[in-house]
């Protein structure tokens, strides 16, 4: 039972982060479930749900659909769906369901694609992981997909990977654009987040590629290795209002930090680069320092915590460890809470 949760909420999982990414790129998203996965997602992992308009569906499978694994009839509704909507590109999500029987998606994607007449994408999610691994797989896929060739490069232009809500605690773009072209830069977009497949197709116009959060590395080799982009791993900026609290805080002994690796090494920068970071998600060793650890979960959560005098990190993990007699500051994150900043 190591991966049962007593005190803390569940994570968000693989699928919800892959969601995340297609969100905003104007396409037709499937959830492949029967309905329950596309309610967590909607009803918990979307903040954007009730403020930007996306077409996101759950493909409602029954029993038997499940059981014999009748890929045709999940074709059949996206058809229909692309015939009243008419989007540029349909996208298959993976949830236990699919998972379990085992669902050919290679096939799956030859199938929508040669039936709808645009391009399938299909993520290899499962609903056991959590969000980052989602994400990593939607990126990826996403630019094999769609990303050809090398463009002329354009100075002056940056693209931020992995600025998703649940990376960053944002739905607009706005505060990361500013934070970057405070940097010198003229143009910048963040890729799935106030933008679209555009900005995914042109990628490679861009001279600075910027990757914000671990789910972003695999997708920015992969640019790197095929396109010979500019690639760097870059800290995550945060939002004014917690930079301007961090700023006036004087962390007090021994102190961790807890959120997605480059969020935390962001707060640690701040604070004069003394803290340790940790992670529920995805520990990119590349950007890690020593003494950074993952957890794994909420037992090992509690053991890598002692000994802490302040922990800054989201409030509502303070519920898996009653014995923390220190200072603990809030840093919100939305894929740990369901709380933006």
């Amino acid at each position: 039972m190591k991966k049962l949760l007593k005190f803390i909420s569940p994570l968000a999982p693989d699928d919800s982060g892959a969601c995340s990414v297609l969100y905003e790129l104007g396409g037709i998203t499937v959830i492949c479930d029967a309905g329950g996965c596309a309610g967590n997602v909607c009803g918990f992992d979307e903040p954007r749900w009730s403020t930007k308009k996306s077409a996101l569906f759950s493909a409602g499978l029954r029993d038997m659909d499940a059981i014999l694994g009748r890929d045709d009839r999940l074709v059949a509704k996206l058809a229909t769906a692309q015939q009243q909507l008419g989007r540029s590109f349909t996208a298959v999500v993976g949830t236990p369901v699919p998972a379990v029987i085992a669902t050919d998606y290679k096939a799956l994607e030859r199938m929508a694609e040669k039936r709808i007449g645009v391009p399938c994408v299909t993520v290899h999610t499962d609903g056991t992981k959590l969000y980052d691994k989602g994400e990593e797989e939607a990126y990826l896929k996403l630019f094999e997909k769609f990303v050809t060739e090398k463009q002329p490069t354009r100075k002056g232009t940056a693209a931020l990977i992995g600025a998703t809500p649940l990376n960053t605690g944002l739905t607009t773009a706005d505060e990361l654009i500013s934070a970057v072209k405070a940097e010198g830069f003229s143009e910048v977009v963040c890729i799935g987040l106030d933008s679209g497949l555009e900005e995914i197709k042109d990628i490679t116009r861009f001279e600075k590629i910027f990757v914000i959060a671990p789910s972003g590395v695999r997708a920015g080799k992969f640019l790197k290795e095929k396109f010979g982009l500019d690639v760097e791993a870059k800290n995550c900026p945060l939002p004014e209002k917690i930079t301007e609290g961090l700023k006036a805080f004087s962390p007090e002994g021994k102190t961790l930090v807890i959120h997605q690796q480059y969020a935390a090494n962001t707060v640690r920068d701040m604070l004069g680069g003394n803290a340790v970071c940790g992670t529920f998600f995805g520990l990119d060793e590349a950007a890690a320092r020593e003494g950074d650890f993952h957890i794994k979960d909420e037992e090992d959560f509690a053991e890598k915590a002692k000994g802490f005098d302040t922990i800054i990190a989201d409030i509502s993990l303070k519920r898996a460890l009653p014995d923390h007699a220190g200072k603990w500051i809030d840093l919100p994150h939305f894929a740990v809470s369901g709380r933006l900043y």
